[in-house]
């Protein structure tokens, strides 16, 4: 990646860092690109790669207002990553310990996805194109608006 190159990089929070990374690597196969220690030695940062795309994992710090989903209840993100296999991504992640919120299902709109929930409270959306994908204004009935 190149300095000015745009690019997409969540940050989750998380209440124990050392263990995050463990999960990622068991569910998704992810890549340690980064640790940054604490004093103490426990993990303050990791960044690490799913197939190519990066997103860190940060400690959750007293006194700043970022909070892990198991301190607010829940999460307001849905982490949306497509990819070439995502019903392997969903088969590993479930027997890692993740737990299924919608299983994959190929949809009308010409994806097919299927939603889950890691032991952090972080839900995540693994989908492919399979079919036509819908564009434009599309109505609750599925029908495309008029221009």
């Amino acid at each position: 990646m190149k300095q000015n190159d745009t690019q997409f990089a969540p940050e989750l929070i998380v209440e124990d860092v050392a263990e995050a990374v463990e999960f990622y690597k068991k569910a998704f196969g992810v890549k340690e690109e980064l640790i940054v220690k604490n004093d103490d030695g426990s993990i303050h940062v990791a960044g690490v790669s799913l197939q190519g795309a990066i997103f860190h994992l940060h400690q959750e710090m007293p006194g700043t207002v970022e909070r892990a989903p198991e301190a607010l209840g829940g999460t307001t993100v849905m982490l949306g990553v497509f990819a070439d296999d995502p019903d392997a991504l969903m088969d590993r992640a479930i027997a890692a310990g993740a737990r299924i919120l919608k299983p994959m299902k190929s949809h009308e709109y010409g994806y097919r996805q299927g939603t889950l929930e890691d032991p952090f409270g972080h839900h995540w959306t693994f989908q492919k194109v399979v079919g036509e994908v819908w564009k434009g204004v599309i109505g609750p009935d599925g029908v495309p608006e008029k221009a």
